[in-house]
């Protein structure tokens, strides 16, 4: 199956995930504060948050055991450019009041200027960075 579908798939099901988050819960499907709930919340409210990021996990391991042409994508960076990279996804989070999924998925469906601002805000500084990681370090 072409990476193409799979993306597709994935992409579906974050959606969908997203709509039966606010539809049955009233919370928004932003990972950052559901992974950081799932450490910092006590009783019911951090099973559920413990049941999505582990739901997370094993959703990231179902392609490869799915299929047998599945190829798992080699990272082109190298660790510690990742190690760095997720440092600052992490503190952006945290600046950003939230993640990517939250305000890119979640916060412009509802029509947020805040998340239409920060998503914008993360994509140009995303393009920014690959432009001058590709043409300025070589990495």
């Amino acid at each position: 199956m072409h990476h193409f579908i799979y993306a597709t798939i994935g992409g579906s099901l974050l959606g969908i995930s997203a709509i039966m988050m606010m539809a049955l819960n009233g919370r928004i499907a932003g990972i950052s504060g559901i992974l950081s709930g799932s450490i910092t919340q006590k009783g019911s409210e951090r099973w559920w948050r413990v049941l999505f990021t582990a739901g997370i996990i094993i959703g990231a391991a179902l392609p490869p055991l799915l299929s047998a042409d599945f190829v798992v994508p080699e990272p082109e960076a190298t660790l510690p450019l990742v190690l760095i990279g997720g440092l600052l996804v992490g503190l952006g989070t945290g600046i950003g009041s939230g993640c990517t999924t939250g305000h890119g998925i979640c916060g412009i469906a509802r029509l947020s200027k805040r998340s239409l601002v920060a998503t914008c805000t993360f994509m140009a500084a995303a393009f920014l960075t690959v432009y001058l990681l590709r043409h300025t370090v070589g990495a």
